[in-house]
């Protein structure tokens, strides 16, 4: 009993779950290192591992909306800095490993204006306050600002997907990464609106009378 409490205890800790984050960025280093992948090969990759782990953490709100807060949301609730941290590493490597690819200046700016590229420098750019920020110390400074801030996550989400749509001639992958996200969206919207509209219809309710014969 006291191993198997050992062992989870280990699990849990943050140390192993960043190991766990990057050992996909691990593999493929090590596979570019030796030479078995080129530039070229490690962007969709990188791309994809970037565009998982952020719908990752996106999703944890709409789950705490629709199962309330429970042990497992609790853990990933726990987690979400770390997916969205690693979300732009993912992406940082995807950049690096474009500039790579491209080699020169030249050819970057010729293709920048293109609908499939630009998408991808936006997204980017909108990843850098959010993985800046991501820190108690941010959190303390910005304080309500800060969840302001934490929003532009959505408008991230959008350009990932537009980048990979536009990028990539099948719509498959894209879609089966971004419709559960999508989904588990609308659903949390439509609970909150519930939710609110339950709370408005009480307001507006009469008080009972109370009547005596």
């Amino acid at each position: 009993m006291e191993a198997m409490t050992a062992l989870l205890r280990i699990l849990n800790s943050l140390p192993i779950f960043w190991l766990l984050l990057s050992l996909p960025a691990v593999a493929l280093m090590r596979g570019y290192w030796v030479g078995d992948i080129i530039a070229m090969d490690m962007l969709h990759p990188t791309g994809e591992f970037s565009a998982r782990f952020m719908i990752v953490a996106m999703i944890i709100s709409p789950l705490i909306t629709i199962f309330g807060n429970r042990g497992w949301t609790s853990w990933l609730l726990r987690r979400r800095r770390s997916l969205g941290v690693a979300a732009f590493g993912y992406a940082m490597l995807h950049l690096v490993f474009y500039i790579i690819d491209m080699e020169e200046l030249e050819p970057i700016l010729a293709e920048f204006w293109a609908p499939g590229i630009w998408t991808g420098w936006a997204a980017m750019l909108l990843f850098v306050p959010l993985a800046i920020t991501s820190n108690d110390a941010s959190m303390r400074w910005l304080k309500r600002r800060w969840k302001m801030l934490q929003r532009l996550v959505y408008g991230a989400a959008l350009l990932t997907l537009a980048h990979w749509l536009l990028i990539h001639d099948g719509m498959t992958g894209a879609l089966v990464h971004f419709i559960p996200l999508f989904m588990l969206q609308l659903l949390r919207m439509i609970i909150i609106y519930g939710r609110k509209n339950k709370n408005v219809v009480k307001a507006d309710s009469p008080p009972a009378s109370v009547t005596t014969e």
